[in-house]
């Protein structure tokens, strides 16, 4: 996981996710996207971040650029 991405985290203070959408995999708050029983799950600092199975197959790295944008979500609203 890259640096920035363990800043955001514990910068926000709350748990994210890494889950599927339209545009690939995408980083977004449990507030928007609960995670699941089948989640990988990463500590980061107080907080934790969860990776779909579905994703860990597929990405090698946790980047900032998987970052969603709220933009995106109108165009892309189905989130797996």
């Amino acid at each position: 996981m890259d640096g920035e991405v363990s800043k955001l985290i514990m910068s926000e203070r709350r748990d994210y996710r890494i889950c599927t959408s339209c545009t690939g995999p995408a980083l977004v708050p449990t507030t928007v996207k609960m995670p699941k029983e089948s989640d990988i799950r990463i500590p980061v600092g107080n907080n934790t971040l969860y990776v779909s199975r579905v994703q860990a197959r597929y990405i090698n790295r946790i980047t900032i650029d998987m970052l969603y944008n709220r933009d995106d979500i109108g165009s892309c609203s189905v989130f797996y």
